[in-house]
């Protein structure tokens, strides 16, 4: 099964997760099935302190499945080993029309990119960045890919549709 890939991507405060949000939304909204995987630079953790899954991390178990009536979570622990890739953590996904991948900005998959005017950083990213279309807050001039409002979340999903050949 081959996935489809589109990345959401953006220097710190340029409204990646709002636009991810916005744009799972939509998509979810038309009747595609979207999973998403973020990444974060610091210590994320989706356990808290006292309950039983934390106590069998904390106990050491490499892997830890919570499940229950409405839901369930893997959490695994790297204890040490490097961060997986990007294309080891879509192999774990269930199968789905799309991934809406928010962050991994050095990723070779084709990435949205979100810019605002608060940003920590109003730069470009990279070209090596592969970033197929920019999602602004502001004019962007003598962008080489489509450029969208930021808000216009209606528009960046028929790209999206477009780009990902699921229409």
């Amino acid at each position: 099964m081959s996935v489809r890939v589109i990345g959401i991507a953006g220097w710190k405060n340029s409204g990646k997760t709002t636009l991810t949000e916005r744009l799972v939304a939509e998509l979810v909204g038309r009747g595609w099935r979207v999973s998403t995987v973020k990444h974060a630079h610091h210590d994320a953790d989706v356990d808290r302190e006292g309950t039983d899954s934390f106590r069998h991390r904390r106990a050491g178990a490499s892997e830890v499945l919570l499940a229950t009536g409405r839901r369930w979570a893997l959490m695994h622990e790297l204890r040490g080993e490097d961060e997986p890739p990007l294309d080891a953590l879509l192999a774990r996904l269930s199968p789905c029309d799309l991934v809406v991948v928010e962050g991994f900005k050095g990723g070779d998959h084709p990435k949205i990119e979100a810019r605002r005017l608060a940003a920590k950083d109003t730069a470009p990213l990279p070209p090596s960045a592969n970033v197929v279309a920019i999602a602004a807050d502001h004019e962007v001039a003598d962008a080489a890919v489509p450029v969208f409002a930021l808000d216009d979340v209606a528009a960046l999903a028929d790209f999206v549709e477009t780009a990902m050949r699921m229409r």
